[in-house]
């Protein structure tokens, strides 16, 4: 029998950790510069940071919900309000042994799968840090370092060919653009003939119907790697009909929520590659089915993007280590999007390879206490 540790790391009892309070703020941080996507103009990545504390140790997730809902349902106000007045109240004051145990209290509750991610998110954060591991050991992730591409948003022509030679010299593995309606094929035509060789995929967020058929064949001639949510966010059926059109590979994001959804997706074969957001799907335990579902269809699956902070980044960092990522994500350096983060540790990408964050336990990276408190638009404190 293996003897007891005479001193288990904090938080690490049998009985489980206890949370004792929860802090939760919104965080407002200025872009260098707008981001343009085919529902509008981001200025600022305005978000609500949640931090659980217990056994002397702290949790943290930050939430991917807007202002307003132009991505998904979810809201900002009202992810704030059920946050504080459902979910924190149901989980301050007692123990959990494992981010699993939280399933119960989160499950019941219909939809709002960005809350539920943030709460789940931050106690992976804290039940790692409990058993002293890396989140990535915690989600059964393996290697120091994950392949990451650019997102570059709706730009004229010559702007976005100077953002390509940019992400191209800087040794990022995938450029991905964003197009719209009558912002498709003349500007991939464009970058195709700069960079013929790239990995190049579109990103279409949900702007184009069955009408639009014709324009998301023309995009087969460019050898992309897949084409982004070209329909409707809450679309399966049609996607597959647009598919079975085209010889490049689908990859569904918005429609995406569940690994039953996935699976329906791909036995449809609506897509031939998945998204996966942990905030989308509710967390990491749905997170982690999805990418075993998808694996299950021989499907590869990537780790998108909400222009996430730090400690955004981090989470996604750990996760894309799961063995099934086999294409490059969404998380670039931090330097692209923000003159200063929230969090100590520069996250930035080398040569395509952004390093998995390594500064102690759980996500490997600690919030900038000083500089948070001066981009926080409000902060309250949740006891038991």
């Amino acid at each position: 029998m293996l003897e007891k540790p005479e001193t288990p790391p904090a938080g690490a009892m049998h009985q489980g950790i206890l949370i004792e309070s929860a802090e939760l703020r919104i965080v407002s941080l200025p872009l260098l510069t707008p981001f343009v996507i085919s529902t509008g103009t981001m200025t600022a990545k305005t978000f609500p940071l949640l931090v659980l504390k217990g056994e002397g140790l702290e949790g943290i997730g930050e939430a991917v919900m807007d202002p307003a809902p132009d991505y998904l349902e979810e809201t900002i106000p009202g992810a704030m309000a059920f946050l504080r007045d459902v979910l924190l109240p149901q989980i301050v004051g007692k123990r959990f042994a494992s981010p699993y145990e939280l399933q119960p209290i989160l499950a019941p509750w219909r939809g709002n799968r960005m809350a539920k991610a943030v709460v789940e998110m931050a106690f992976w954060d804290l039940w790692a840090k409990s058993l002293n591991i890396p989140l990535k050991a915690a989600l059964g992730g393996v290697g120091d370092s994950v392949d990451v591409g650019v997102s570059l948003g709706i730009a004229p022509v010559e702007k976005t060919l100077e953002r390509v030679d940019e992400a191209v010299a800087n040794g990022y593995k995938r450029t991905k653009l964003k197009i719209a309606q009558g912002h498709d094929v003349k500007i991939v035509e464009a970058v195709r003939a700069r960079h013929p060789d790239i990995k190049l995929t579109v990103d279409a967020n949900t702007d184009y119907g069955m009408d639009d058929l014709p324009v998301l064949q023309a995009l087969d001639d460019f050898r992309l790697d897949y084409i982004e949510q070209p329909l409707a966010y809450d679309d399966i059926h049609d996607h597959a009909k647009v598919q079975a059109a085209l010889k490049t590979a689908i990859c569904l994001d918005e429609s995406i929520r569940s690994a039953k959804d996935a699976r329906i997706a791909l036995e449809l074969g609506a897509a031939r590659v998945i998204n996966i957001k942990v905030g989308r799907v509710g967390g990491f335990a749905s997170a982690r089915a999805i990418h075993d579902t998808c694996a299950a269809f021989d499907a590869p699956v990537w780790c998108g993007g909400m222009l996430e902070s730090g400690i955004g980044r981090a989470h996604n960092i750990h996760l894309a280590t799961l063995a099934n990522f086999t294409k490059p994500g969404d998380t670039s350096s931090a330097s692209r999007y923000f003159k200063r983060d929230i969090i100590n540790e520069p996250l930035e990408a080398t040569n395509g390879e952004m390093p998995v964050p390594t500064n102690g336990p759980g996500i490997g990276v600690t919030l900038d206490q000083g500089f948070l408190k001066t981009v926080s638009d409000h902060v309250e404190e949740i006891g038991a």
